[in-house]
């Protein structure tokens, strides 16, 4: 069923082209990720889709009735209602019903409102959905309801506006880097999500695990073209490298073609017959194909770095706290040679505080940090640029001078280099206000790279940059021979980079995990689970079901992960114990096998008691 159509669209400012004659469809419960450079119009398009902007000429086609959300980068909220209100402000039925139900209770002596909010309550299921409701809320650590729009951070705005678009259950969302701003616990939530609701999805993302996992269509645009992949983010890799390829070979053959014919126009004299005028069109046509070049440039920076010497950066029983809230405890660390050290924690952990101690932009309060004579810090903040009116491109690097020194004595000029950054002659000579968020992203990750930095630090580099520019990225920085440390919820990223992780738990607590992120989580996943869970802290309101609900949402978690891990547990007892029906083992194999056996039995006992207790606990609420 299609739902939408784009048919022929086209969009530019000025001089500036975006896009001409663009189409494609989306159908129901596709899941279609849009690829494009940045500053190519992705966010453009999207406006053009859902109505915020109109196309130059072309037009977009729904089908009549269709329930469209949007969720851009930066959410428009009203600033002066609550967060409740906020929630409660949609078109969603069930939504209005739980309102009314819940001003009703307010006013337990009108007895009439209260039974038909009741009724009402009955007739649509509500409870169900308000158990929901809560449970989002919560996970997207939302819970405080009377707080003002106003006095939320960009974070928590992002995050009020999905939850708003989740509950009211789109026929199709529309969403502009949706995993921004979200911490790795509410990006993996919502991948998972996505990835079993039947929800139609058209979206901007450079999440690459998000495409691998959510999404079943791709569609590119390049160089004003829109080509179409009908798999996951690994067969769209695949799919584009044959498609490279094959271009290439084509380009090839045109080009010797182009030779011959090119010898062919030059004997031929002025007076033209029909014949030959009709393979003079074909020539031209041949020229083009022949002079097609693609535009993937890759960062290749021998960039000549300063020597490290033996002496880094050490902490020394480092302390530092807000307030009640710890953010460093007696915390020691000595940095060695060639490290890639990446950071992950809930937001507020005092990931960012870490790295401005580390820098000396923030004092401890207790221990000392040292840092060797040769570091030189390269530190790429959430700030961004700093843009100055009617200052261009080529100048922001100008600043840093017109040369870059690279290794064996050479040398790139300042344009050379915004070259292999991705940024043409012609847009060197742009305004930077005119670049889109993206690209004045990439210029200040430029700006940092060319100082030369030994000491390399990134907090959160991947948002807002495009999935070319996160390859370029990942290739300078796999050949980075200084020190490293990145921040960031691109998992993807931060497997592809660093080679052992600071887990900042809170309160001070910082561990040191030997391995990338995907090793972290296979990790915590097979590790035991507390059965110290915190509860979802109580409404200010009497729903129907608290007084009976016994398992907070940590516990049902911890429920559905037990009954997934006694199964497992009970497969490797199998296989364990057919290993002994084998009679091939002896000696010190018996002993090993026999302790390994043991142990699965002690798991699947510990855990089969504690699933026990929860299910106790469950029965209790009929």
């Amino acid at each position: 069923m299609n739902y939408l159509s784009v048919e022929n669209i086209a969009r530019s400012y000025g001089e500036r082209v975006l896009f001409t004659d663009i189409s494609f469809g989306i159908n129901k419960d596709q899941k279609i990720a849009f690829i494009a450079k940045n500053g190519t119009g992705k966010t453009s398009l999207l406006n053009i889709i859902t109505g915020q902007e109109e196309p130059d000429s072309g037009q977009v086609v729904s089908r009549n009735g269709l329930n469209i959300a949007f969720l851009p980068q930066e959410p428009e909220l009203d600033p002066t209602i609550t967060v409740e209100e906020t929630i409660f402000t949609s078109e969603n039925e069930t939504l209005k019903v739980i309102h009314e139900y819940e001003q009703a209770l307010l006013h337990p002596e009108d007895q009439d409102s209260y039974q038909k909010a009741f009724e009402k309550m009955e007739a649509l299921n509500a409870w169900d959905f308000e158990t929901q409701y809560k449970q989002m809320l919560f996970l997207f650590k939302l819970d405080q309801l009377d707080v003002k729009v106003g006095k939320l951070s960009g974070g928590q705005k992002k995050r009020l506006a999905l939850a708003r678009i989740l509950l009211n259950t789109p026929d199709l969302l529309i969403m502009d880097e949706p995993t921004n701003h979200l911490d790795l616990e509410m990006i993996e939530w919502l991948e998972a999500y996505f990835a079993r609701e039947n929800i139609t999805l058209f979206m901007v993302t450079h999440d690459r695990y998000f495409l691998e996992r959510v999404c079943n269509e791709i569609l590119e645009l390049e160089n004003g073209q829109i080509y179409q992949y009908k798999g996951n983010y690994r067969y769209y890799l695949e799919k584009k490298e044959a498609r490279i390829q094959a271009e290439k070979a084509s380009v090839e053959k045109a080009k010797n073609l182009y030779s011959k014919e090119l010898d062919w126009m030059r004997r031929q004299p002025k007076a033209r017959t029909t014949k030959s005028k009709s393979r003079i069109d074909d020539f031209y046509t041949i020229k083009d194909k022949a002079h097609q070049r693609r535009k993937d440039h890759q960062v290749q920076l021998e960039i000549n770095m300063e020597r490290l010497g033996s002496k880094i950066v050490e902490f020394h029983n480092v302390g530092k706290a807000f307030g009640e809230k710890k953010i460093l405890d007696k915390f020691e660390y000595t940095f060695k040679k060639g490290e890639r050290i990446g950071i992950i924690g809930k937001n507020g952990t005092g990931k960012s505080s870490f790295l401005n101690i580390l820098t000396g932009n923030l004092l401890p309060d207790s221990g000392k940090v040292i840092i060797g004579d040769t570091v030189k810090f390269g530190y790429y903040t959430q700030s961004g640029i700093r843009v100055k009116p009617e200052q261009k491109v080529i100048d922001v690097i100008r600043e840093f001078g017109d040369y870059i020194p690279l290794t064996k004595g050479r040398q790139i000029s300042a344009a050379q280099l915004l070259e292999r950054f991705l940024f043409d002659r012609k847009k060197q000579y742009d305004y930077v206000e005119k670049l889109s968020g993206g690209e004045q992203k990439r210029l200040y990750l430029c700006t940092v790279l060319i100082q030369n930095p030994n000491f390399l630090i990134l907090d959160e580099p991947t948002n807002d940059l495009d999935i070319i520019t996160l390859n370029v990225l990942e290739s300078f920085l796999m050949d980075f021979p200084g020190c490293l440390i990145v921040v960031s919820h691109d998992r993807y990223f931060m497997d592809k980079i660093v080679d052992h992780l600071f887990v900042f738990r809170g309160q001070g607590i910082i561990e040191d995990f030997p391995g990338n992120y995907s090793d972290y989580r296979a990790y915590e996943s097979s590790a035991p689970v507390s059965s110290e869970s915190k509860e979802i802290p109580a409404s200010k309101k009497n729903w129907k079901k608290d007084a009976n609900s016994t398992l907070s949402y940590n516990e049902q978690k911890e429920y559905k992960k037990l009954e997934r891990d006694i199964k497992k547990l009970e497969r490797e007892k199998k296989e364990a114990e057919a290993i002994f029906a084998t009679g091939e083992l002896e000696g010190d194999q018996i002993d090993k096998q026999s302790i390994l056996l043991q142990e699965i039995m002690d798991q699947i006992d510990e855990k089969t008691e504690r699933w026990f207790e929860l299910s106790m606990k469950m029965e209790g609420e009929g």
